[in-house]
């Protein structure tokens, strides 16, 4: 607990240093003007709608990109004219500024799908690269037995390619995860949904309310290490249980 306690004290110390010394709201609010916002804004069913809505669509978003990643991953890995066509592609998307993906993507589809598919187009690259280079360190020995004793795809799949991507396929759902998070919530705030966290950001921003934009920045933060926390405690249970 002291490892936790301390750092935020002092920071939280700091940040209240710095909004005397500053001495206008508007620029740098308190803390204590910032926790009193949230408490405001967390009795308003708006505050829930918001913060429900912007899970759903970086849940949805992270699982589509999990899946595709996975999947193009095996292709590419597997099959040499896939690789050719969807590897130079897949890099591109991993070089591209996001924001240069929100501003093309408004023009094409819904704006409440926009979170939704921009954190599905980050994560992709990111589990598409360490699956990649997963199925290129699985052991060539174990293949060669598994061929030796006449394993069927399905048996080589399980026993030998699964064992040996599962840390892979952990550090890139970890990994994921934070780039899902801020990039839909980024999405949010440039293509503002009707119901989201972003737009909500984006409304405070408008009408110069400063103590309403660090509280839901606070949220977000808070929500991004609560929920990167309980997903590596579900990963580790999972490895555990099949140990």
């Amino acid at each position: 607990m002291l490892r936790i306690a301390i750092p935020l004290a002092v920071w939280l110390g700091v940040w209240q240093l710095a909004s005397y010394w500053v001495g206008r709201e508007l620029l740098l609010p308190s803390p204590a003007s910032v926790w009193e916002c949230l408490l405001r804004l967390g009795v308003t069913r708006e505050f829930w709608l918001s913060a429900g809505y912007t899970l759903l669509r970086v849940a949805a978003g992270l699982a589509g990109g999990v899946v595709l990643g996975t999947c193009l991953a095996f292709l590419t890995h597997f099959c040499t004219w896939a690789d050719w066509v969807f590897s130079p592609a897949i890099r591109v998307l991993r070089a591209t500024p996001v924001v240069s993906f929100i501003l093309l993507v408004y023009l094409w589809v819904s704006r409440t799908n926009i979170p939704t598919l921009i954190a599905g187009m980050m994560v992709l690259p990111v589990v598409w690269g360490s699956l990649t280079a997963g199925l290129n360190a699985v052991d060539g020995q174990l293949l060669e037995m598994a061929r030796a004793y006449g394993f069927s795809r399905g048996k080589t799949l399980r026993l030998i390619y699964l064992p040996s991507l599962r840390p892979h396929f952990t550090g890139a759902l970890l990994n994921g995860f934070g780039l899902a998070w801020k990039s839909g919530v980024a999405a949010e705030v440039l293509c503002p949904p009707k119901w989201a966290v972003g737009s909500s950001i984006q409304k405070a921003r408008q009408a110069l309310e400063t103590p309403e934009l660090f509280a839901w920045t606070a949220v977000i933060v808070v929500l991004s290490l609560v929920l990167e926390w309980l997903l590596g405690l579900w990963l580790r249970g999972r490895q555990e249980g099949t140990t």
